[in-house]
């Protein structure tokens, strides 16, 4: 099957197979062709170029692009997308003044999601997740990243990751699994943080990995959720069972997490709203990948991860959505790289390669995601007739997708 894409308007993000990610001053540069075609064959990019130099091609179909642009499909790198219910009341409750933190400590929060998901049956889960997955690609996403973590046991954890492998299993999108045991301690292990690790350790892990569910693992490492000790322990663990780290850390404040990362050499830190000027200066001369979550710092109220001086001491960022049931209720990617450049005072070139290329990096994904590179998964945002690329962000409340392509299809 061959796909011709002819009229482009502009074709964005085309990068040679050796660059995997961006970083620094490099991240401004956005590389694009102006009246542009691109092949598709067999699910992937096959050829483009600019339509002066169209060659004979034998379609099976064609596409008229006149007006719109086309870049690759987002890569979300942090996602919770499978859980049950929702903590609408929650919503509520920090109107009313409470704090993130204050709803967590009356039960609420992580533990309010495993209650209700462990009450939830594994299909209803699935398809309640199944919603999610549709909305977030009907969105322009086309590789997403899933955590477990509001299982808390055993059997809990074990579900969510089945639940998230039957969706990749039935979706044409690229899906990554994380094992986030180390979400939150639950109430009966509240005075026996090692009882719990144990339980991750020796019950959890090995289980996981007989059943191979998980790429990766992750840890909460934050003040009054795991500390830094506790982290390690649980990423060398997850080496060992052949998963590798990917941490939240420096949500609410900074304790040494990014250290722990970059000692077990974990492919991405994510969320950094609080960086003290030694956590920014630690990742360098290193290849993990900061990751920001600019709609949770929206719907929490909290700090913007400080993208100018990251990238300012030459580092990468990458973007996702930290889609949530408690602090980001939203999968919309478009609605994080319009809030990376208002918010975070990213340029329309950083935000659109920190939530492709360098956000396939952040999933381990970088050679067949990310960019229009011959041979990458043809995943691809077809917008609708719009003025140039800086209308993305600018119009932060308007869907300006036309289509999405995942493996060269059309999602309907």
């Amino acid at each position: 099957m061959i796909t011709l894409i002819i009229n482009i308007k502009e074709l964005l993000q085309i990068r040679d197979s050796s660059i995997t990610k961006v970083s620094g001053a490099e991240m401004a540069i956005l590389p694009t062709i102006k009246n542009a075609y691109l092949v598709i064959q067999n699910g992937l990019i096959a050829d483009f170029g600019s339509m002066d130099n169209l060659p004979e091609i034998h379609a099976d179909k064609i596409i008229d692009a006149t007006g719109k642009i086309i870049l690759p499909s987002w890569c979300d790198s942090h996602t919770h997308i499978v859980y049950a219910g929702n903590r609408e009341q929650e919503f509520v409750d920090r109107i009313n003044g409470l704090s993130y933190e204050e709803i967590a400590n009356r039960g609420g929060g992580i533990l309010n999601s495993a209650k209700k998901l462990n009450e939830t049956s594994e299909e209803e889960i699935y398809n309640q997740s199944k919603v999610r997955l549709e909305e977030v690609m009907q969105l322009g996403t086309g590789a997403i990243e899933i955590k477990s973590g509001y299982g808390l046991t055993v059997d809990g954890e074990l579900k969510m990751l089945r639940v998230i492998r039957r969706l990749s299993q039935n979706y044409l999108i690229t899906i990554k699994a994380t094992f986030l045991g180390a979400h939150a301690f639950p109430l009966e292990y509240t005075a026996n943080h090692n009882g719990y690790i144990d339980l991750i350790i020796n019950k959890m892990l090995p289980a996981i990995a007989e059943n191979k569910l998980a790429d990766f693992i992750d840890v909460f490492c934050e003040t009054g959720y795991f500390t830094v000790e506790e982290t390690q322990q649980i990423m060398d663990a997850g080496i060992k069972f052949g998963l590798k780290p990917k941490i939240h850390v420096n949500q609410f404040n900074s304790i040494g997490g990014i250290q722990a990362g970059i000692k077990y050499n974990a492919l991405s830190v994510d969320h950094l709203e609080i960086m003290k000027p030694e956590d920014i200066e630690a990742l360098k001369n290193t290849e993990i990948m900061p990751v920001a979550l600019p709609s949770c710092s929206y719907f929490l109220s909290i700090p913007y991860t400080p993208a100018r001086e990251i990238i300012a001491a030459g580092l990468p960022i990458a973007l996702a959505t930290d889609y949530n049931p408690g602090s980001t209720p939203s999968g919309n990617m478009n609605f994080v790289v319009a809030t990376a450049c208002i918010k975070m005072k990213m340029t329309p070139e950083e935000a659109i390669n920190a939530a492709t290329i360098n956000g396939a990096y952040a999933m381990g994904i970088a050679s067949s995601h990310g960019s229009i590179t011959i041979g990458k998964k043809a995943n691809l945002i077809i917008t609708k007739p719009i003025h140039s690329y800086y209308q993305l962000p600018y119009a932060f409340g308007s869907n300006l997708i036309e289509n999405v392509l995942i493996e060269g299809e059309v999602i309907s």
